[in-house]
């Protein structure tokens, strides 16, 4: 059976019994590995950290599977423990050394990521949308990269969806403006 067909659900009915938890957590992997990737990719861009966030959140999951309700799909579940392992990492890398997030080192960064197959103009995308906020960053990658609906991007960060439409209009407005003042 493909891990894509298997419903969260089945798969929170595996990872609730015992004797089928690890099978159950092996196939949530499978599922969301991907996703969750980018999304963490799009926010942290080393492809290291990017990694390392996903273990995280993954072990994350595992630990707490015990307390999931079920009043969320086990993505958006998912995608919260995410954004929030996301969030703790780069406040923790903002305390341990300052971020430079300049077009050059940005560039160079991704230059030097064996993972990068982007073009210019995708790098500088990528050098605009790391100059975001956090927050800000966080809205315009869910919806921009991995065409989110509002509503989702609502239950996995836990703000209103007018709040999430006015970050992404300031966030594509500063974009934009990076744009620009290229020309």
């Amino acid at each position: 059976m493909k891990v894509e067909l298997i419903s969260d659900s089945a798969l929170v009915k595996m990872l609730k019994q015992p004797e089928q938890r690890r099978r159950g957590f092996e196939l949530m992997v499978n599922k969301y590995s991907a996703r969750l990737y980018w999304q963490i990719r799009h926010m942290v861009l080393d492809h290291d950290n990017s990694n390392d966030v996903l273990q995280e959140t993954f072990i994350k999951a595992w630990l707490n599977i015990e307390n999931f309700r079920g009043e969320a799909r086990l993505s958006t579940w998912l995608y919260r423990i995410a954004a929030n392992e996301c969030l703790s990492f780069l406040q923790k890398q903002r305390n341990d050394e300052p971020i430079d997030n300049s077009e050059s080192n940005v560039a160079n960064q991704l230059e030097a990521d064996p993972y990068f197959d982007g073009d210019e103009t995708d790098k500088l995308l990528q050098t605009a949308v790391m100059q975001l906020p956090d927050k800000q960053r966080q809205v315009f990658t869910m919806k921009y990269f991995q065409g989110m609906k509002y509503e989702e991007m609502s239950e996995i960060l836990d703000t209103s969806v007018g709040g999430l439409k006015a970050s992404y209009h300031f966030a594509t407005l500063k974009i934009e403006k990076f744009f620009e003042d290229l020309d």
